[in-house]
């Protein structure tokens, strides 16, 4: 019986996908719910899996073909047909039974995506530790436990200064070029800077603020913070998003967007957290922050950094959001002008804490400071409520205290 695979039902604002990645090749035999397909949309990858055990019959769109909602991409011929492969491999291998054999002893906990992961990385399957059900070891899994090897890997790489030398694919003054298509993600997200950068009005306003009184802060409770919200990590990132629920409450109009001929403003604070990824950069957002307590916003944010790296965001967390923030600190930015993200109004830009002599009371004072910056949308923000929200984000992350007393 033929099976027809579909591609999953897109939202409204997605029109079409691309198929990324075929992990079945027609004849293969195939399991239920092992992973057949990515398909690529403008915001996330979304994984097809097979409805039943059987074999790839046939492929319909190949990758880099584009796919609508629900359109037929493939067929699994469901039944016997699935044993075919298995039947010939004693005859060329006579040792092929008992790996066979013990393959399958391992498929009931070890996701087919995380075997593919394993095997392309040279992994052991059984030095992975599975936090699935019963033991399962997921793809996520599977992630962690590559990111350590590459973790492991890289400290001894780096101590010759030299070392890098030698690993050059190609011998030196070659003239190599390498040409590779963008992803949908890539493109949407060049797309959509192009537009705002033509469309919008847009400034950038900068302040600076003292990080003394939240490193003070989280130096002291964090260890306790971690103890009593099971080990989520207090950062940096849950002060500035409480900051920025406060300041949008009192400046409405960097909260609101653009439709048409009319101001939407929004009774809400949906925050955007820009996340970086092996395939760009995405924005799963924060809902109703203002709701939301310092830990619940740490635990979030992780959640959301470990899905990005294991491209399991949905559009649920990418969909949505009245503001953004966005921490080029991370890698080491001292100051930048980020861009709006339409039909967003506005986006907030942290950088990197540096240490800078600062005039306090007369006297010079070595303290850690960190550039703002917000870029807005003219159109809508005056300069005066730019600058007056950035001015409430130093005020409060200067005196944290008054985030919680609500001053």
């Amino acid at each position: 019986m033929a099976i027809e695979i579909k591609a999953p039902t897109f939202p409204e604002s997605v029109a079409d996908g691309t198929v990324a990645t075929w992990h079945k090749k027609p004849g293969e035999a195939v399991k239920r719910d092992e992973l057949l397909v990515d398909i690529e949309t403008d915001k996330v990858v979304l994984e097809v899996v097979a409805p039943a055990d059987g074999v790839l019959a046939e492929v319909l769109k190949n990758e880099g073909d584009t796919v609508l909602s629900e359109e037929v991409i493939a067929r699994v011929e469901e039944g016997a047909a699935a044993a075919a492969p298995a039947a010939s491999a004693p005859a060329a291998t006579p040792s092929a039974a008992p790996a066979a054999a013990a393959q399958d002893e391992e498929d009931p906990i070890l996701a087919p995506a995380a075997r593919k992961l394993a095997e392309e990385n040279g992994l052991d399957p059984a030095s992975i530790k599975g936090t699935g059900k019963g033991g399962r070891v997921t793809k996520e899994d599977a992630v962690a436990a590559i990111e350590a090897k590459k973790s492991a890997s890289s400290a001894p790489a780096a101590k010759p200064a030299t070392a890098a030398a030698p690993t050059q694919a190609f011998a030196a003054g070659d003239r190599v070029e390498k040409r590779v298509p963008m992803t949908r993600l890539r493109a949407k997200v060049a797309e959509r800077l192009v537009e705002a950068q033509s469309s919008m009005a847009m400034l950038t306003t900068f302040n600076e603020v003292n990080m003394k009184p939240i490193m003070d802060l989280r130096s002291k409770y964090k260890d306790m913070f971690e103890k009593k919200h099971n080990g989520v990590r207090l950062g940096f990132m849950s002060f500035f998003v409480k900051a920025a629920t406060e300041a949008l409450k009192r400046q409405p109009g960097v909260n609101a967007s653009i439709d048409g001929g009319d101001i939407v403003y929004h009774g809400y604070q949906d925050i955007g957290v820009a996340v970086s990824s092996d395939r760009g950069l995405v924005v799963p957002v924060l809902r109703n922050a203002e709701l939301m307590s310092l830990a619940e916003i740490e635990g979030t944010i992780s959640d959301f950094g470990k899905k990005a790296k294991a491209g399991k965001l949905t559009m649920e967390d990418m969909q949505g959001g009245t503001f953004t923030i966005s921490n080029g600190g991370v890698f080491g930015s001292l100051l930048s002008t980020p861009i709006v993200n339409p039909p967003q109004t506005a986006i907030l830009g942290m950088h990197k804490i540096q240490e800078r002599p600062m005039a306090v009371n007369g006297q010079v004072v070595i303290l850690p400071m960190m550039y703002l910056a917000l870029s807005y949308d003219h159109r809508l923000i005056d300069g005066k409520e730019a600058v007056t929200f950035l001015v409430t984000m130093k005020d409060l992350l200067e005196d944290p205290a008054r985030l919680l007393l609500d001053i």
